[in-house]
């Protein structure tokens, strides 16, 4: 059974960056597709972009993180990163990676009710400061 394990959060002043990672522990982490959430208060998980699995050569990203944040991974570590730039305040929340061997599974995880990523992280906070 795949485990994540999210890290990296922390207080961030806006305009500043952060890089959390997602580390797994369980078999076969390069055959999963993972993908990065969050939920800020009061609101409902957002999708932010998920990368494929093997190689992770494709990334797909919604558009409100599209150009400042970059998800890679490196399944020698059996990590998978987000690399966030130009942090907003709005971006303050708990960020969430997930797996699961389909890709489409992830992109659909928010808006799909029938489509469950396998595993989920813990969660990390990001606050960003004005």
């Amino acid at each position: 059974q795949l485990q994540l394990v999210e890290s990296g959060g922390g207080l961030v002043q806006a305009g500043g960056s952060l890089r959390l990672s997602c580390a797994a522990s369980g078999p076969s982490f390069s055959t999963y597709a993972v993908g990065w959430f969050r939920q800020a208060p009061r609101k409902d998980r957002e999708f932010i972009g998920v990368i494929k699995r093997y190689g992770g050569g494709s990334v797909y990203y919604a558009d409100s993180v599209k150009g400042r944040f970059t998800i890679s991974r490196d399944n020698a570590k059996n990590t998978v990163y987000l690399q966030m730039t130009g942090l907003k305040p709005e971006d303050t929340a708990v960020y969430y990676c997930a797996a699961d061997p389909i890709f489409h599974t992830l992109v659909v995880a928010t808006t799909d009710e029938d489509k469950n990523p396998e595993v989920w992280g813990q969660g990390t906070l990001v606050t960003v400061s004005s």
